[in-house]
């Protein structure tokens, strides 16, 4: 089908409502946009728009048309976001991805890289969803768990997060300090909202102790640490956390099947630009300096 600039003509339409605000977006004359319109309506044999003295409005077949239209477009807004990322200079926007739970560890070093190349912008995603590398969404994306296995991606292992298993000095002020594992069944803790949870801490606490033991739920991992500190039950933190604040003890040593290993995700298309690799070794470098990982 030879009739891109039509679909993108009755797109702008659809999205304006009106001709005259179709045609200021594409900078071309109202007639151009009513020329456009009736050629796709020749074209397809169909009825894409009711003209209403207040401008257009998408018949269903037009509706159907404009859903993928809007795919189409947004899938060229985000190749020329690839693009731009090729240069050899780094500069411009650099977008990184990871769950929030990972912001204290993440944003230190995005902020100390944006120092060093004051010339990128920043983006830093967070979400449970995966953005997708292929489309341009991110740059680099920093995931937990097995290796991601996509395909034309390049996966280099970053680092692996020691987790504790901790409580506040006044929750066990309340309760007792744990004397082994089976003390565990009379505490409280702070967990998922979901029990499908996939972490390896999680399914380790799940197989020991009920689920109505999980009386403080929440939908993210960063807000267990808060809901520790302030005495609500016991809750898993990275063991760097764990180090930043005096307030907390440890249930029980730490143990090697808690562990989170994170991986660097970067699209092959993107990986040897200058703004990435740049990145990517900043990002190593500081986290093996920092030693946050433990």
């Amino acid at each position: 089908m030879n009739n891109w600039d039509e679909i993108r003509t009755a797109f702008q339409v659809a999205r304006m409502g009106t001709v005259s605000g179709a045609a200021e977006i594409l900078g071309v004359h109202h007639a151009t946009v009513i020329r456009h319109i009736d050629a796709l309506e020749e074209t397809l044999s169909v009825k894409l728009f009711q003209r209403h003295p207040r401008g257009y409005t998408a018949t269903e077949a037009g509706a159907d048309l404009l859903r993928v239209a809007h795919t189409v477009d947004e899938q060229f807004s985000q190749l020329a976001n690839r693009i731009k990322g090729q240069g050899e200079c780094v500069s411009g926007d650099l977008a990184v991805t990871s769950l929030a739970s990972f912001s204290p560890l993440i944003l230190p070093v995005l902020a100390g890289f944006q120092k060093d190349y004051p010339e990128v912008n920043i983006r830093y995603l967070t979400g449970q969803r995966l953005f997708r590398l292929e489309y341009g969404e991110a740059h680099v994306a920093i995931r937990a768990g097995p290796a991601p296995e996509e395909p034309d991606n390049v996966v280099q292992h970053l680092l692996t997060q020691s987790m504790a298993l901790v409580g506040s000095k006044g929750y066990f002020a309340r309760f007792g300090q744990l004397q082994d594992i089976d003390d565990l069944r009379t505490h409280h803790f702070v967990g998922p909202d979901s029990a499908d949870a996939r972490a390896p801490f999680y399914k380790w606490l799940f197989a020991h102790v009920e689920q109505s033991q999980m009386t403080f739920r929440v939908s993210e991992q960063l807000p267990v640490l808060d809901a520790v500190i302030a005495g609500a039950g016991l809750g898993f933190v990275p063991q760097n956390i764990l180090q930043q604040h005096a307030e907390l003890v440890e249930a029980i040593p730490s143990q090697a099947d808690w562990d989170i290993n994170l991986w660097i995700v970067t699209h092959v298309d993107l990986h040897r630009t200058a703004k990435v690799q740049a990145f990517l070794r900043y990002l190593k470098m500081a986290l093996a300096d920092g030693n946050d990982a433990t």
